[in-house]
């Protein structure tokens, strides 16, 4: 891998943690607000560290073990770090697997955004989606049926990923929710929470939202450094933005809509990677760059009129 190679992609899943992760850095900025100097200097430092070095480390390694379950958790520790070929081979030959669960949660986590959340319309089509939220499930359903059909015919454990991806969709959607209602709860003042308990809820928060920054870094590379290095960074930007410029990026209105068609996109990218499609390297952060400075622009131009 080249050194352009490296670069692009690097920068690539930087700008794609820092938008993808909006939303948890909200959360962050005014469940801090609540808290004393010295536990908000503690969160930004050995919170960061946690977020960066086990979260965004072990997830990689985990996700590894889960789809090539033969080499325990040892040896995909292990492939998840190492330069050996014949290691790097046997990680593409199983990446259709971890690619289609990926892209299934990808596709399933816009399609919820369109349908059902709450959004400031950057398109035209978005309200009418809305509009028709009840579609949602049945939208999702006939998705999932048709991968699975689809996939039976190549291999079953295809199929059983794609089952998987939709499950973990599923299962941290609910994390989510309860974290927003417990947001809500600790703001107005009804759950008295001690600054301890508030940095342990901000680090399981940061775990649930960063499942969504990790699955789609697999759209731009199967290496694991290159995940953390560029998930890091993204992640020490973002810590950033929320002890200093939070307000200023919620101007951005149309940021998350941006992040969910690069989330879409990107689910493509994996869904047609696993089933064989050769999508070259650079496709990945190109969309992100693109999808993202559109959205930027659109936002810039609404604050101007």
């Amino acid at each position: 891998m080249g050194i352009g190679t490296i670069v692009i992609t690097v920068l690539g899943l930087c700008l794609f943690e820092i938008i993808s992760s909006i939303d948890n850095a909200v959360i962050n900025a005014e469940v801090l607000g609540t808290m004393s100097k010295r536990a908000r200097k503690w969160f930004l430092l050995w919170g960061f560290l946690f977020a960066v070095f086990v979260i965004r480390g072990l997830l990689p390694w985990i996700i590894i073990w889960a789809t090539m379950p033969s080499l325990g958790p040892i040896g995909s520790f292990t492939a998840a770090f190492s330069n050996d070929p014949s290691v790097h081979s046997a990680i593409e030959a199983a990446s259709p697997i971890l690619l289609l669960g990926g892209g299934v949660f990808l596709i399933f986590l816009f399609f919820h955004w369109l349908f059902l959340e709450t959004k400031n319309f950057g398109l035209r089509h978005e309200k009418f989606f809305q509009n028709h939220g009840v579609w949602f499930f049945a939208i999702v359903s006939i998705i999932l049926a048709l991968i699975v059909w689809f996939s039976l015919k190549i291999n079953p454990m295809l199929a059983f990923s794609a089952v998987i991806g939709s499950t973990a969709f599923f299962i941290t959607h609910g994390f989510k929710e309860n974290a927003e209602r417990s947001e809500q709860k600790l703001l107005s003042g009804e759950n008295k929470m001690s600054d301890l308990s508030k940095i342990l809820y901000l680090e399981i928060i940061d775990a649930t939202f960063s499942i969504d920054g990790v699955l789609g870094a697999f759209a731009f590379t199967l290496s694991v450094p290159l995940i953390i290095l560029g998930n890091g960074l993204g992640a020490f930007v973002l810590r950033k933005l929320t002890v200093s410029n939070i307000d200023r990026i919620k101007k951005y209105i149309y940021l998350k809509n941006g992040a969910m068609y690069s989330i879409f996109v990107l689910g493509l990218v994996m869904l047609f990677d696993s089933f064989g499609v050769e999508i070259p390297y650079y496709v990945s952060p190109l969309i992100t760059f693109i999808i993202i400075g559109f959205f930027i622009i659109k936002s810039v131009k609404h604050n101007r009129s």
